[in-house]
């Protein structure tokens, strides 16, 4: 496996010493890893580089199953994995969708690796629509997430149902307190510890507080985004319906937010979320969900609407931005009688906006079409990129993300191109098939 290849493929240009080092812990030991480091640190690179490397591309067997504690996570590092074009198979499995038909893909695909939450990996095992006498690895990805969550009898079951497992590795942005006995850590197993003793957020982040001078914050809110232009904000609140409250306040105030809580069905959760990570939404409004198991890179701002719940709350929504060697901002909206958390460290400056402030929100750089053909029409994403320059007459710069499922795909592309775009592409063939071609809204 050509790990230089992958890593630019990824647009990475080499590991940084965390990842070196946890490669280093698997691949030249034969114990269980326990890797620690902050959120937004590239801990999926991190053990799935070296996962790869033990496995074999040649055989049809579930080799390793990775354990999370939400889809997002499972969708997320599997859509990692097939960006690297290792050549091996994956496959996300979790609540919220027919097991039937994903036990039909796992038939179809013949996976390698399975991502999945733990309830839906014990009903595939149970069901033996996932062979567990193949699988060597165990990977639990936050791991103190996932014992939070109250997950600690499906993962103990999970485990013990294992015969075959040799290694496990487990990912935590946070030092749990104790790792629990059920997860059976060999006494030659290596900690990769890279969270800082006493930083409680990257340096690389500002803190501002931000006052509002009556409780209902939404102007104070308005005026804040304004002053940030289109880079991309999140902002978090507490309550499922505060997010859907203040979402519509900003769309009727003419922003473009997407927005983000358990509550929605699955393929809400999943289109709000690409539309933010590929620049065709700049505001996400959301609950907690959103403040672990996303890897969005050149996330700008975090925005307190309402305080975060807990220090570790806290830590994980402000994670979410300065990733990797990346700066990032944090600004806490406080109301007349509301306080920043005694728990917060480090010096929060008051948020002096800029006399020019615009009086209209700036517009995403990209927008999201809907293309009416995927993967069971032999449509790929370079098919994708020639047909939108060839006959959309774009340019490969003015393309961004594109995602190929089976029916459709969803592609970026530069917002100031649409409507040329929309015009050159209507009745237009893709690999001489007629197919729809319309923005997503």
């Amino acid at each position: 496996m050509d790990i230089q290849k992958i890593l630019a493929k990824l647009r990475i240009e080499k590991l940084n010493e965390m990842q070196q080092h946890a490669a280093e812990a698997i691949l030249r030991s034969d114990g269980d890893v326990v890797l620690l480091s902050p959120t937004g640190t590239g801990k999926t690179l991190a053990y799935l580089l070296p996962l790869l490397q033990q496995l074999d591309v040649s055989s049809d067997a579930v080799q390793a199953l990775v354990v999370v504690p939400g889809r997002e996570l499972a969708l997320q590092t599997d859509t990692v994995l097939r960006d690297m074009g290792s050549g091996f198979r994956s496959l996300s499995c979790y609540g919220g969708r027919a097991a039937m038909d994903e036990h039909r893909k796992l038939k179809e695909v013949k996976p390698q690796i399975v991502f999945g939450t733990p309830g839906r990996l014990n009903d595939h095992l149970d069901k033996e629509n996932i062979s567990r006498y193949g699988i060597r690895w165990l990977v639990i990805d936050e791991f103190d997430k996932c014992l939070q969550m109250g997950f600690h009898l499906e993962m103990q079951k999970l485990i013990k149902s294992l015969p075959g497992l040799q290694r496990r590795i487990l990912l935590s942005a946070t030092n749990a307190e104790e790792i629990p006995q059920f997860v059976n850590l060999s006494k030659k197993g290596t900690f990769v510890d890279f969270l800082p003793e006493d930083e409680q957020t990257s340096e690389r982040v500002t803190l501002y507080e931000v006052k509002s001078p009556v409780k209902d914050k939404l102007d104070t809110l308005r005026n804040l985004l304004l002053s940030l232009g289109d880079s991309s904000s999140i902002v978090f609140l507490n309550y499922r319906d505060s997010v859907e409250r203040v979402n519509n306040y900003l769309c009727e105030q003419g922003f473009t937010t997407s927005f983000f809580h358990g509550g929605l069905e699955q393929k809400q959760r999943e289109d709000a979320l690409y539309r933010f990570s590929n620049g065709s939404a700049n505001v996400l409004v959301s609950t907690d969900l959103a403040s672990r198991g996303l890897d969005i890179p050149d996330i700008a701002n975090i925005i307190h609407y309402h305080m975060p719940e807990s220090e570790d709350g806290y830590i994980h929504r402000v994670g979410r931005t300065a990733r990797w060697d990346k700066q990032g901002k944090a600004f806490f909206i406080t109301g007349p009688e509301e306080h920043i958390p005694e728990y917060v460290e480090g010096n929060v400056v008051p948020y002096v906006e800029a006399q020019s402030q615009p009086t209209t929100p700036s517009m995403p750089k990209m927008t999201t079409l809907y293309i009416g053909k995927g993967k069971r029409d032999k449509v790929s994403k370079g098919d994708i990129v020639g047909f939108l320059c060839k006959k959309g007459g774009l340019q490969s710069s003015e393309i961004g993300r594109i995602d190929v499922k089976d029916r459709y795909a969803y592609v970026a592309i530069k917002r100031e191109r649409l409507q040329q775009v929309l015009r050159q592409l209507q009745g237009e063939k893709i690999k001489g098939i007629k197919t729809i071609v319309e923005p997503v809204r």
